[in-house]
């Protein structure tokens, strides 16, 4: 696959084969891809220290509170093709800065809901932030994959990865002092008082809402001067080079994007991963609650998984392709996300949290190395493709309100056989991390054998 970057009065050339590309080049489109990996990173992430919040603020259910997740993660589903619709109209620049637009909405969208604390409309402020996201991970996947050499650029989104993972772990720790901190004296005001009247307990989830105000309208307020200052900003637009032989001989022999076997593997190979992410990321808090580890503790172990993740992107920007290629990383990645689900089974306590948070460690370089094995060959197809791989993120949506739901439906089981509802949901939560391994599985089959399904011998 050959791309070009416009970039006055010159033309950087990039190539599936190993062309060495001046650092110069796409310095400065990296940094800026860069600053917006950190801030989807961080919108993205607060979710381990909203889901716990809403979960009060709302009176939920564990199955209803991981609907947080899903608010966001469906947009992937929804709005991924019509992102890709719109980049092609309006070039990848001005599609970034509308989708920090349209997520700045979003934030805003939190002011009537905490003022109504009505669930639904806080997921739809949540959707409309995975929008805004959708369109923010469609250009810029397939942006900073294509902006140099292929074979590399595991390494280059593992670059990314840090700078989002780094913003996660600021928002979940920033997120979770604003919102959890006042969880233990306000549910301490409510258990004191036996007799607390409605309107005493309605007034003090009124005002542990409106704890998220402030901090959506400052939100809000960077995404709109950033989407502005990234309307001025020097970042070229890139093209498919249909001058290419690979290309040229791709185009007379693929008629459609579904001729890409591969490339739908990889989907659901994201699918997979992402599921697996959020559950590691965004169910540790509520986990280490139910085993009675402290809030002022727990509140910080998604901070945990992603510094796993942070320390592992680390390793993939000094290792690929030096030292490993693309997928031998996703084969590492799999077998260790396999060996850590197990861990989580056959331990128990804190050491069972801190095997959730080490699968930060098998996460990291799973993205980074699907996204160049899944467009590797697409050529005029890549941005549908990058658009069908975003699809893929879908798997927050579904696999972690799965997993809530079975939570919910073994606590009854076992509350029903006289369990008290503490132990009860300790224990739903620890024996149904099951559902990590069967991800894994699906990661470790693309890496081995499913990159290559379609793809002409040479």
């Amino acid at each position: 696959m050959a791309v070009a970057v416009k970039k006055a009065p010159e033309m950087i050339k990039t190539t599936s084969q190993k062309t060495k590309v001046p650092t110069s080049g796409y310095f400065v489109p990296m940094i800026i891809i860069a600053s917006l990996f950190f801030i989807f990173g961080f919108v993205t992430w607060i979710n381990g220290a909203l889901i716990p919040f809403m979960k009060l603020v709302c009176e939920l259910s564990e199955s209803q509170a991981y609907l947080v997740a899903t608010a966001v993660y469906i947009s992937f589903v929804v709005m991924a093709l019509p992102a890709s619709t719109l980049l092609k109209e309006i070039g990848y620049k001005n599609g970034m800065s509308i989708g920090l637009l349209i997520m700045a909405g979003g934030a805003l969208l939190f002011i009537p809901a905490a003022s109504s604390r009505i669930y639904s409309t806080f997921l739809l402020g949540l959707f409309i932030q995975g929008t805004g996201i959708t369109v923010l991970q469609t250009a810029a996947n397939p942006y900073v994959t294509i902006l140099g050499p292929i074979e590399s650029a595991a390494k280059r989104i593992s670059i990314m990865g840090i700078c989002n993972k780094v913003a996660g772990m600021l928002g979940s720790a920033i997120f979770g002092v604003l919102l959890l901190s006042g969880l233990n004296e306000e549910m301490a005001k409510e258990k004191l008082s036996s007799n607390i009247s409605n309107e005493e307990k309605e007034q003090l989830l009124n005002t542990l809402a409106d704890s998220v105000v402030v901090p959506y309208i400052v939100m809000a307020s960077l995404l709109i001067i950033f989407a502005f200052l990234i309307r001025f900003t020097p970042l070229p637009e890139i093209e498919n080079n249909s001058n290419s032989q690979d290309e040229s001989n791709q185009e007379t022999t693929k008629k459609h994007i579904f001729q890409f076997p591969h490339l739908l593997l990889g989907v659901l190979t994201l699918f997979a991963y992402v599921g697996a992410e959020v559950i590691a990321g965004d169910t540790i808090i509520n986990y280490g609650l139910a085993l009675n580890i402290p809030k002022s503790e727990a509140k910080f172990f998604t901070s945990y998984t992603l510094g796993a993740m942070v320390f592992t992107y680390g390793l993939g920007v000094l290792l690929i392709p030096k030292y490993i290629s693309q997928g031998m990383a996703l084969r590492i990645s799999a077998v260790l996300g396999v060996i850590f689900s197990i861990g989580i089974l056959v331990t128990e306590g804190y050491n069972s949290v801190l095997f959730v948070a080490a699968l930060g460690i098998a996460n990291a370089l799973v993205w980074p190395a699907v996204w160049p094995l899944a467009i590797n060959g697409l050529g005029k197809f890549t941005k549908t493709g990058a658009a069908l791989l975003i699809m893929g993120v879908s798997g927050g949506a579904i696999i972690p309100p799965l997993f809530g739901a079975i939570v919910d439906n073994k606590k009854e089981l076992l509350m029903a056989s006289g369990m008290p509802e503490a132990k009860a949901l300790a224990d739903a939560y620890h024996t149904h991390y099951w559902i990590l391994i069967p991800c894994y599985l699906i990661i470790l089959y693309y890496a081995v054998w499913g990159h290559k399904v379609g793809l002409a011998k040479k």
